[in-house]
């Protein structure tokens, strides 16, 4: 019996779109928006990978990665492409006071 590495499993996780709305959602909870876009590359790559999420959203392959890495800077509209490629809606809660 193998055993799978902490990659497969999280890929494995991910295709479950609840579980992937989580894990977004946390992400993006951390205030650390380099954060939240590892972790939508992790959606993505979970979902097919982020060529397929290229031709999806017809958006280019190299500038999709730029853009889902740790320095990327996505516009909102692009954001916005890239989440409903994945099966995700934006939605807001009220924050909770301090």
């Amino acid at each position: 019996m193998g055993t799978k590495s902490y990659d497969e499993f999280l890929q494995e996780q991910l295709r479950d779109p609840e579980l992937a709305a989580e894990y977004l959602t946390a992400a993006i909870e951390d205030d650390s928006p380099a954060l939240f876009l590892i972790a939508l590359r992790n959606v993505a790559e979970a979902q097919g990978g982020v060529a397929a999420l290229a031709d999806a959203t017809h958006l280019n392959r190299q500038t999709m990665y730029r853009t889902l890495s740790s320095e990327g800077n996505p516009t909102f509209a692009t954001l916005l492409t890239i989440l409903r490629a994945v099966g995700m809606n934006l939605s807001f809660t009220p924050a909770t006071p301090v």
